[in-house]
C-alpha cells in the first residue's frame, strides 16, 4: 500500500513539492494551504489550484479551527506529514500525528538561517551560498534532524527574488531523491550542530528604509535582498530597486543625487552605488 501523506504547503516550492510527492506515488487526501492575502503581491504559484485539479481535498488554514485540523488528521493517520513553506509552525500535537515522521523544506543550508524569511536574509548578509534543506519538524523552529540538502549560489548581483527562484528548484530536487529512502524507512537522518547556526524574525516593508550612513556593500545587499516581487528598499521620495557598486567614483553627496543624468548616492564608507532602477514615492 502506497504512503500517505498530509501536506501543509504554499508558495512555488509549495508546489514543486506537492508534484514531486505525487509522482512519487505518494498518496495525498489533504492539503493544507493559505488563502492569497489581497494586499500581498501574489508571483508564486498555487498550492490550491495543483491540490483541486488532482482532485485532492484541500483547506485553508485560515478557516479551519486548530482542535478540527487536529481531528482530521487523527481520523486520516497519515504516515508523513510535509510542511513546504507553509507559512505556520506546527504544534506537536500535530506532528505527533505521522505515524513515520514529520518534515519540512527550508529555503537555507540548516543550521544557517533558521527562521523566516531565509532567503531574503542571506541576500542581506552578503552570502554567496544558500540552499534549499528537508528536515524532520520538532517543537524547536528548523531544528530537526537534517535528511538531505542542496546549496545554490547567490551572485553578487542577484536579488531576493532571483535566489529564490533557484532554491524552488533545490527543494524540489531535495525532495525528489528522498522521497524514496523515507518511504522505505533507509534515510539516514543527521542531527543539527545549531551552534554553528543562525537565527531570523520576519521582515517588514518598513525595514527596507535605507540608512545612508552605511556602507555601499550592506546597502547593495538591503537593496538586492528587498527588490520585487518583495516591497523594495526606500528613502526619501524615492525606492531604490537595482543597484551597482562603482569601485573608483568618488561622491559628491551622501545619498542619491542626479550626475550626467543618471543616479548615483554616496555610502557612509565613502563609496558610490550607481541607481541602476529607481521609482518614485507618490
Amino acid at each position: 500500500m502506497a504512503a500517505k501523506a498530509v501536506v501543509f504547503a504554499y508558495h512555488d516550492v509549495g508546489v514543486r513539492c506537492l508534484r514531486a510527492l505525487l509522482e512519487a506515488g505518494v498518496g495525498v487526501p489533504l492539503v493544507v494551504t493559505h488563502r492569497d492575502d489581497p494586499a500581498e503581491r501574489v508571483f508564486f504559484g498555487s498550492v490550491a489550484e495543483l491540490a483541486r485539479s488532482k482532485g485532492i481535498n484541500t483547506v485553508f488554514s485560515e478557516e479551519l479551527d486548530p482542535r478540527e485540523l487536529e481531528d482530521r488528521l487523527a481520523n486520516l493517520s497519515p504516515d508523513f506529514i510535509f510542511s513546504f513553506y507553509y507559512r505556520r509552525m506546527l504544534p506537536p500535537e500535530l506532528l505527533a500525528l505521522a505515524r513515520r515522521g514529520a518534515f519540512n523544506m527550508h529555503g537555507s543550508l540548516l543550521p544557517k538561517y533558521r527562521g523566516r524569511a531565509p532567503v531574503n536574509w542571506a541576500v542581506l548578509k552578503g552570502e554567496t551560498e544558500t540552499g534549499a534543506t528537508l528536515h524532520e519538524m520538532v517543537a524547536k523552529p528548523d531544528a530537526g534532524r537534517i535528511v538531505d540538502q542542496q546549496p545554490v549560489p547567490i551572485g553578487p548581483d542577484e536579488t531576493a527574488g532571483e535566489v529564490m527562484a533557484k532554491v524552488a528548484v533545490a527543494a524540489e530536487a531535495v525532495l525528489r531523491r528522498s522521497i524514496h529512502n523515507l518511504v522505505s524507512g533507509k534515510a539516514q537522518l543527521k542531527p543539527q550542530d545549531l551552534s554553528k547556526g543562525s537565527y531570523f524574525g520576519g521582515r517588514r516593508p518598513q525595514d527596507g528604509r535605507i540608512d545612508w550612513s552605511a556602507s555601499a556593500f550592506e546597502i547593495h545587499n538591503l537593496v538586492r535582498a528587498v527588490a520585487p516581487p518583495y516591497p523594495g528598499a526606500f528613502t526619501e521620495g524615492m525606492k531604490i530597486l537595482r543597484t551597482r557598486m562603482e569601485p573608483g567614483r568618488r561622491p559628491r553627496q551622501r545619498g542619491p543625487y542626479q550626475e550626467g543624468g543618471e543616479w548615483f548616492a554616496g555610502c557612509g564608507d565613502g563609496k558610490v552605488l550607481r541607481l541602476l532602477e529607481v521609482e518614485p514615492i507618490p
